[in-house]
């Protein structure tokens, strides 16, 4: 075996030694799934911004696509040549093993975007359906050195994949037809002759399993299927193997235009949530989102949403404001949403406690600048922040309008929504809707605080706006001590941040790629 490239194996060791001494001492440690989707992010961006990501609250980040491709438009990354092999222009499997002790070493988790319903178009370049090719191969022959630090399994003096591995090339014309859109191809018109449509043949399965447990030897936590309705469920379940998986998160990108009644909704993500285990996107509940935010929607709407069939179950939803395809997709550009909309989306998704926030932020591909990091802007964090502190706290709804939604997390925290021009004042009857009493509780958006003595509460909502009231300990006289406290003052955990002592989760295997064996299935 080739001699490391770098110094990886001691760096991973000690990952494992020290990630829960780093956990102790980073807030949220014991937060709530939230996960930065890094779009189009470099390998090495993401390793340099690895405490920050941590600091910041989240606690894991969906990466670009780890497998070969070339060019440098977003979109290329989801063409790929090979598996056996990361290499692009965000990154290596060198970087991408850096990368991943990097995260390991605070705590973070690594999902890995997967692309395995299709292949590169290369029509222009060549005839043949041999992946990676001649000249790819060709590429490897002549620096093997290098490409061997690079390989995840297998040989790549040989191809991966030969014609016979695709379904017949046509263009899906009928999205509505279920055996086009996962037989045929994705062609963007104009005489384009579409992305090579894999068949869910042994091989290919065989593959793509090994390629996913060489991912999960260098640290995955979990993965997002692209394109996972354009693949067959057969397919699907017979690659994600419980025993392959092993609990780790998969999340799949079924688009549809809406729950219950969309037909993309019924025939595809319907059977999804009732014929695997895994989890998928919840385009449901965005659409009902644009409903209720945009002009003339009605709030109440998001109350009803999984009652109605308009959210999928929460447990294995993955929620978003804003996903890579609606900037950078002309067909989806229409679903952007108004500014502030879209931030009290966020607000409603980050506030309630239920599925696994997924927070864009990209690159400035798009050209909207809105996006570019996203990640940590202010208001971001400190949704992000009231997220994790709440994580476990049931939701139980006080009010609702049309215009407003107001709702208590436990008895630790209290959310006002407002999204019409006009401030709106609510009254509490704190005896039917606990809260923690004599207290006070501070606005996580901005510098007001809420006195709660018991009784009745007005709560005041601004126009246009969102406020996330928490429980805070110090101004209510429960925290650290105080220079003119005669005597320490007895504050319990739960008095500050409402919950028990957690165990810190276990660091994951800290094998490299080149101090493990290669990843073999039977």
């Amino acid at each position: 075996m080739p001699t490391p490239p770098l110094p990886m194996a001691r760096l991973r060791r000690l990952a494992g030694v020290f990630a829960l001494a780093c956990l102790a001492l980073l807030p949220g440690a014991a937060a709530a799934e939230a996960i930065l989707h890094a779009f189009n992010w470099r390998y090495a961006d993401i390793e340099a911004r690895a405490s920050e990501i941590r600091q910041i609250g989240y606690t894991g980040v969906l990466v670009a696509p780890p497998l070969k491709s070339e060019g440098g438009q977003w979109w290329a990354r989801y063409q790929p040549q090979d598996y056996r092999v990361i290499d692009h222009p965000l990154g290596d499997t060198e970087a991408f093993v850096r990368m991943s002790a990097a995260l390991e070493l605070r705590g973070v988790k690594l999902y890995a975007d997967l692309v395995l319903n299709h292949m590169a178009n290369e029509s222009g370049q060549r005839a043949d359906l041999n992946f990676p090719g001649a000249r790819v191969r060709a590429m490897y022959a002549s620096d093997p050195s290098r490409w061997e630090r690079q390989r995840l399994f297998g040989d790549l003096a040989t191809d991966l994949f030969d014609g016979g591995d695709f379904n017949p090339a046509f263009c899906i014309t009928d999205y509505s037809n279920v055996t086009q859109v996962q037989s045929g191809r994705l062609c963007s018109g104009g005489g384009d002759t579409g992305l090579p449509d894999l068949q869910g043949s042994a091989k290919v399965i065989n593959a793509q399993r090994q390629y996913i447990a060489a991912l999960i030897a260098l640290g995955t936590d979990g993965f997002r299927l692209d394109a996972a309705k354009h693949m067959t469920l057969a397919h699907v379940n017979a690659v994600f193997d419980p025993a392959l998986i092993g609990g780790r998160p998969v999340f799949g990108e079924i688009i549809t235009g809406g729950g219950r009644g969309n037909t993309e909704y019924e025939i595809f993500l319907k059977p999804w949530m009732a014929q695997t285990p895994l989890s998928a996107y919840d385009f449901p509940l965005f659409h009902r989102m644009r409903e209720a935010f945009g002009f003339g929607g009605d709030l109440s709407i998001l109350v009803t949403a999984q009652a109605d069939e308009q959210a999928i179950d929460p447990q294995r939803a993955w929620t978003f404001a804003v996903n890579h395809d609606i900037p950078l997709n002309g067909i989806f550009r229409g679903l952007i949403m108004d500014a502030t909309d879209e931030t009290l989306a966020w607000a409603w998704l980050l506030s309630r406690g239920e599925g696994t926030p997924l927070v864009y932020s990209d690159n400035n591909e798009s050209g909207d600048n809105r996006w570019n990091n996203l990640y940590r802007r202010s208001d971001i964090a400190a949704m992000l922040g009231f997220h994790n502190a709440l994580a476990g706290e049931p939701m139980h709804m006080v009010s609702q309008s049309n215009c407003h939604l107001l709702f208590r997390r436990g008895d630790r925290a209290l959310v006002g929504i407002n999204k019409c021009g006009e401030a709106r004042t609510l009254a509490v009857d704190v005896e039917a809707h606990p809260l923690r009493a004599p207290g006070r509780f501070r606005d996580a958006l901005s510098t007001h605080m809420l006195a709660v003595s018991g009784g009745a509460l007005a709560v005041e909502l601004p126009p246009r706006s969102a406020r996330l009231w928490r429980f805070d300990p110090d101004a209510s006289g429960c925290g650290p001590r105080r220079l003119r406290d005669k005597a320490p003052q007895r504050c319990t955990q739960g008095d500050i941040d409402g919950s028990e002592p957690r165990e810190s989760p276990a660091p994951r295997d800290g094998r490299t790629l080149h101090d493990r064996p290669r990843a073999r299935l039977d």
